[in-house]
Formats: structure tokens, sequence, C-alpha cells
């Protein structure tokens, strides 16, 4: 059953709608991440759940109770923002017994919580501290732990991890899943990286330009967009234009060599976009029945990954990876590659390829 409710929201702002038609219904205890580039609408849509943005359309409900035209202290919503928000003329243990003090809570009921808050994100012993003396990863668990304090019904993370460096971006990820799973809070967290979305998340809801590009779980995002948007923005992803040849039969042309798709859908002649996923292609024929033939034009080493480019034809181009292998040697700029990858992997989305066009437009955005 639903426990977090959005139906029909939109947001407008004069004529332009920061949020277009949006719709879901979020399980107890879920995690769900908005996932997008800057301007789509995710952060807009948070902050009307929170309270702080009134939509100019359609309802918000929690647990069947209608909250859309509440106030933000009347919601019990636990909000973290992206600047930390910490009171600095406030200890920590202060901090995480605000919003206590404000119900006004008694004051052993509020000690005995914050204790046990500080021991959950392992800063026991910095209750007497200020923010300033806190590193920003410190200073993020306290806005996480004030944010549980008031044990909220639902639990909203704007960018969170987004001024951290990368180490501890990864360490604290991890602890919100395991705090949120200890709680079982409904969650709702914003961001534009996809590794976060796809690492934490029960479902992902993917958004540009105010609207809902697909909702579902992180494997089915990345292994089934079903939008050129979805497919560009999340993960590294080869999307050609190709003509259909047999709907029927998914079979497609992609630049004078046949190919197939992972199943029928296009009707014969159309014009479509066939996206597939770098790591699923291999060199020789070992990696499935569709074949390529073309022409190295790149070869990038990125660490624990050695990416190539294959010009196919006169316009495509498609990239694969390969485990960096010390004993493996790299691919020369100008040879003549056979390429091989199995239909299951080909999928094949409606439209022609302005794919270039959207991946620069995701990847700029971003």
């Amino acid at each position: 059953m639903s426990y977090l409710t959005l139906t029909g929201i939109q947001k407008q702002f004069g004529t332009t709608y920061a949020v277009h038609e949006f719709n879901l219904s979020a399980e107890k205890g879920e995690f769900v991440s908005f996932l997008g580039p800057s301007g789509c609408g995710k952060t807009t849509t948070l902050r009307m759940i929170a309270g702080f943005e009134q939509p100019t359309a359609g309802t918000i409900s929690i647990g069947g109770t209608d909250i859309t035209h509440r106030p933000p202290n009347r919601r019990n919503v636990g909000m973290v923002f992206q600047s930390y928000a910490l009171f600095p003329n406030m200890t920590v243990a202060d901090n995480i017994g605000f919003g206590l003090r404000v119900r006004k809570r008694p004051k052993d009921a509020i000690h005995k919580r914050v204790d046990e808050l500080l021991g959950l994100i392992n800063l026991p012993d910095k209750g007497g501290r200020y923010p300033y003396q806190l590193s920003g990863g410190q200073q993020q668990r306290v806005a996480l732990a004030r944010a549980l304090a008031i044990e909220p019904d639902v639990l909203l993370l704007d960018e969170p991890l987004s001024a951290l460096d990368a180490k501890i971006r990864v360490a604290l990820r991890k602890e919100i899943r395991s705090i949120q799973r200890q709680f079982g809070i409904t969650t709702v967290y914003v961001t534009h990286d996809q590794e976060e979305a796809l690492s934490l998340s029960d479902r992902v809801v993917v958004m540009s330009e105010g609207r809902i590009e697909q909702i579902g779980p992180p494997p089915d995002i990345y292994n089934f967009p079903a939008t050129p948007f979805v497919a560009s923005f999340v993960g590294t992803l080869n999307l050609l234009a190709a003509q259909v040849i047999d709907g029927a039969t998914a079979r497609l042309n992609l630049e004078g060599q046949e190919i197939r798709g992972s199943k029928p859908g296009a009707a014969t002649g159309d014009r479509v976009t066939v996206a597939i996923r770098p790591e699923t292609v291999e060199v020789g024929e070992a990696g499935g029945s569709n074949r390529l033939t073309g022409t190295i034009e790149d070869v990038s080493f990125l660490g624990s990954i050695v990416r190539t480019r294959v010009r196919i034809g006169n316009e495509a181009s498609l990239s694969f990876d390969q485990f960096n292998d010390p004993g493996l040697a790299a691919g020369v700029v100008g040879d003549s590659i056979a390429l091989s990858f199995p239909p299951e992997a080909t999928l094949v989305l409606a439209g022609e390829a302005n794919a270039g066009d959207a991946l620069e437009q995701a990847i700029a955005e971003s």
C-alpha cells in the first residue's frame, strides 16, 4: 500500500512549468531517488513534499492524510539540506535536539534521544562541539541526526553529499542507507549523481524538464531505459541511428550492417535509435550473434578499464570497454576490428538519433 503519494503535482512560475504532471506512489520504508540534470524540477518537487513550496495543482498525502496545504512544521517531515544548515551558535547536541525542544519534549527524553543519535552517527564524543569544529562529513552526519530526531514520517535529502570529496561521499551514502533501513523511514533523495541514485535506491525517478522520464528499480533504469534521454543520462551508452528492416523480427540496418534488437516493436522502415552499453561489446565473435566491423578511432586508459572507440561506416561510432590487463595489448588507432554483442543487449528506442545532442545536453547540464 502506498505511503507517500504525489498525484498530478504541478508547479508553475509565471508561464514556466518547473514540474509537470508528477505522479508517484512510494511504499512505507522505500528509498526513492529523484535523478536528473540541474533545472529538471527534482528539488522543487522535494520542496513541495516538505511544504516549502506550494503546488500549483495536485495533491500530496502521507499515510493516507492529505498534507498538500499544511505548513512545514505540521507535516512531520525531516529534511537534510545540501548546505547542512546547522545553527553555528549551537553545540552539536543542541542542533540535534532542536526539533524536539520546539515540540516541547521533556529534557530527559531529549537528552536520551540525542545520545542515541550521536552513537548512531558515530560521533558519541562530539556533542559539546560546535559545527565549525567538525569536518564536512561530520557536519552532514549531524544534519542527518537532527532530521531523524523528530522521528519523521518521511525523510527528505536534497543533494546532501555534493559538497564532500569522493571517498567521504561513498562512506556516508553507505551510512545513510544503513540508517534508513534500520529506522524503516520512507526516504526521498535528490541527486544528479547517477552512481548515488543507482547504489542507494529501491527505485529511481529520472526527471527531465519538469517531467518524469522513467520510474523503476536501478537495474531496470540502467539496463532498460524507456527513452533516449534516460539512455543517454544514466551510465555510459552508445547511441546509434538505425533503420528497421523488419519490425516483426527486430532486424535493423546500422550503417549498412545488419543486427537484431532485443525485441520486436518498431515498424518496418522506421528510423530508430539503437542503445548499446560499452560493457556488453566484445572483440571477435564470442560476444553474441550481432556482428559489426569498423576502424579504431581512439583508445582511452581509464584506470580499471580501457575504452576503445570504433568508427562504424560513415556516421556512427561505438565504444567498448575491456578490463585493464597489463598483458593485453591495446588496440591501435587505424586498425580494422570486428566486434560482437548479443541481441538482448541491443535496445531499440523510438525516434531518429538526436542521440548525440541528447548526450551532450545531459553532460552539459549535469
